[in-house]
């Protein structure tokens, strides 16, 4: 086969134990993992007999060994991205390492350079998986965690990169910074990683999140806008048990058809065959394999398929007929055709050592072993159903990351907002975004409301009393430091870590009709909590982190179950808000407050807004009924939960007491804050046996 475009690709030892000589497997969340011996290969056509050209060959000195990935073309096909970290120095610690870092090389003048230039800015963090942005910026995963250090020095707390939920590593999130290494910025906010970031025909950045609040442990697919803002789940959180035989399965590497459908790197987390199955998502029509997209409700089939030709196992401990794809990129030329790396299915021999096919005969054979894989390069044709070598396999190596250097359209540029025209200034400059949630009562499209939204919503059919939902809390992750820094143990986190550690931003009143409009913070990872009166959570814990950007504005319909796969989390998936809204235009709610007229359709939140101005979040629990017109009935009496009644100490600052800012947090620590109230001086009472104690501690 002869094509007359270049292709890239990886050449790297098999990674195996250095002592036994065992194959090790691939931890596809091991993203900093250093596999020295790597290199990068230019090949000037797709043919066997094609010229080669070694392109890191003379970056470091001839015998060190090097690694390479995460290669990515330019639009139009002249430059190529990657990442590289170079040789280990054996002359220091773990810690003091290079790191990987992003590097270009242009085919029209084969030059090599790094993208951030200076030596102290470059490994000031781990960079991997870059992909170029339609105006030549470049999108990357690191872990420099850009302004969530800034957060935490602004928070009063050192400035660090957070470990991910479960406390191994950094986590990786993604950033963005213009071609020559400047303007580095923080895009995503996540608490473990977020990786292999790739750009959509409609411009937003889809990746793949690591969810793993509270243990969760979900790889799928989310989406982002370049700048941060939009962030909204895709496709596969509960599709993770979609493998062969149910095993666990995570959807890693996405790439955009041409037709629109998703193709990913379909695998167990932990890959004993450096590989798995290459599938394709309808995520047009779908949010899960057996969940359709409201538009889409009652369609038959599912959202997901291998784009295999024949059967590929994923469950690492039955050998795979059809062999294992490593990675995968579709040419996205007219011909339906993708490149892959490949690894046929071979077996040991017990007797001779001889590498043998996977037949039916010899899989029955007594005390056969799989072989070491032998991945090369195809070409899969999916329309012809056919597949052809580019690159010869070669033992105990692996060809991997093969990208081709094809021309493609760009795809639509999704420009920064302008402040003071795409947003409101003044959030900007108080570096926060507005939250609106329609009903806290819509849970998944069905009204779950004692009295139904409506009746909730007429104070002369409903008190506050009445209303379930009183309170919104919104809390924020804080990052797990490294133990150099502080040593958390267990006990820390009282009686589970499940949570770690979380600051409370703030609460603020649902009105009504379960609506919520509120501002909160810029550039954090937050959850939020339904509470009810005396400020208890009535709802299952939020386990997903939420974003949003300056002057951004997120609107959802309501609230979900944990369990629930109906489509949420995507404005254009889910089923309508139902929340009726207002009735009609310029007059009030009904036996609300004349004052407060509202607009067609919108939510109580929206009209106090409107009228009142955003909402903003304050430290205490306070109500105050602001809806109920006097002259239909008393107004609901007033209430508040406030720190400054403590006669211990108040786990805030005074300043955010008297007036809240996105800076202000509460942080409640058990010996400091919790632990005085027991032991405070009270009223003496008998303990049933004749003695007088004054504290609860007694």
């Amino acid at each position: 086969m002869v094509v007359d475009l270049p292709i890239a690709y990886v050449s790297r030892p098999l990674p195996t134990d250095e002592d036994t000589g065992e194959l090790l497997p691939d931890d596809a969340l091991q993203l900093d993992a250093f596999n020295p011996g790597a290199q990068l290969v230019l090949r000037d056509r797709a043919s066997p007999s094609a010229p080669e050209t070694l392109i890191t060959g003379g970056v470091f000195p001839e015998g060190e060994l090097y690694d390479v990935k995460d290669v990515e073309p330019s639009y139009d096909g002249t430059r190529l991205l990657f990442a590289m970290r170079a040789p280990e120095d054996p002359n220091l610690d773990d810690d003091e390492q290079p790191t990987w870092n992003i590097w270009e090389y242009n085919l029209e003048d084969s030059s090599l350079r790094r993208i951030i230039a200076s030596d102290i800015i470059a490994e000031g963090g781990q960079d991997v998986a870059p992909h170029y942005l339609p105006d030549d910026r470049i999108a990357f995963s690191s872990t420099r965690q850009r302004q969530a250090r800034a957060t935490l020095l602004d928070e009063g707390k050192p400035q660090y990169s957070g470990l991910v939920e479960n406390g191994d590593d950094e986590a990786f999130v993604l950033h963005v910074m213009d071609n020559d290494g400047s303007n580095i910025n923080q895009i995503s906010f996540n608490q473990s990683h977020d990786l292999h970031p790739t750009v959509l025909n409609s411009g937003k950045v889809l990746f793949s999140r690591w969810d793993n609040v509270a243990n969760r442990n979900s790889i799928s697919l989310y989406s982002v806008n370049p700048d941060g803002s939009g962030l909204e789940f895709v496709y596969g959180y509960h599709s993770q048990d979609t493998g062969t035989n149910n095993s666990t399965v995570r959807f890693l590497q996405p790439r955009e058809m041409p037709d629109g459908q998703i193709l990913v790197s379909f695998r167990p987390e932990v890959a004993d065959s450096l590989g798995g199955d290459m599938v394709l998502i309808d995520s047009a029509n779908f949010t899960e394999n057996d969940q359709p997209t409201f538009a889409n409700s009652g369609a038959t089939g599912s959202g997901q398929a291998s784009a295999s030709v024949l059967e590929v196992s994923t469950d690492d401990a039955v050998p795979s007929r059809h062999g294992h794809f490593s990675s995968v990129f579709p040419l996205d030329d007219g011909t339906d055709r993708i490149l892959v790396s490949w690894s046929q299915c071979r077996l040991e021999d017990p007797t001779t050592g001889a590498f043998i096919p996977c037949t039916d005969a010899n899989l029955a054979i007594p005390d056969i072993t799989e072989a070491q894989p032998l991945y090369g390069i195809w070409s899969y044709d999916l329309a012809g159903e056919s597949q052809l070598p580019i690159v010869t396999p070669v033992e105990g190596s692996m060809f991997t990351d093969i990208v081709a250097l094809v021309p493609r359209a760009l795809p639509a540029f999704i420009p920064d907002p302008v402040v003071g025209v795409d947003v409101d200034g003044d959030l900007v400059t108080e570096n926060v975004g507005v939250l609106h949630i329609r009903s806290v009562y819509d849970f998944d499209g069905v009204d779950v409301s004692p009295l139904g939204i409506s009746a909730l919503a007429d104070p002369l059919q409903a008190t506050a009393a009445e209303r379930p939902a009183r309170y919104l809390r919104i809390v924020k992750a804080v990052p797990i430091p490294d133990e150099d820094l502080v040593d958390l143990d267990g006990s820390d986190f009282g009686v589970s870590t499940q949570q770690l550690m979380r600051d409370i931003i703030g609460y603020t009143p649902i009105q009504p009709d379960g609506s919520v409009k509120v501002k909160v913070p810029a550039d954090i990872p937050f959850a939020i909590s339904v509470l009810d009166a005396n400020g208890r959570r009535i709802t299952g814990r939020h386990q997903n982190w939420l974003q949003l950007q300056p002057g951004e504005q997120k609107e959802c319909s309501g609230c979900h179950t944990a369990n629930s796969e109906l489509p949420h989390g995507r404005p254009d998936a889910g089923s309508p808000s139902v929340n009726p809204g207002a009735p009609a235009t310029g007059l009030p709610f009904p036996n609300t407050e004349p004052a407060l007229f509202a607009d067609l359709g919108e939510s109580m939140a929206e009209t106090l807004s409107r009228i009142n101005g955003l909402a903003e979040l304050t430290v205490d629990v306070e109500f105050t009924d602001v809806w109920t017109d006097p002259a239909v009935r008393a107004k609901d009496p007033d209430s508040s939960f406030a720190y400054a009644n403590l006669t211990t100490a108040i786990p805030t600052t005074l300043n955010c007491l008297a007036e809240w800012n996105s800076n202000c947090r509460t942080t409640v620590n058990y010996e400091e804050h919790i632990q005085p109230i027991w032991e405070a001086t009270r009223t003496p009472v008998d303990d049933g046996s004749g003695n007088l104690v004054d504290t609860c501690t007694g």
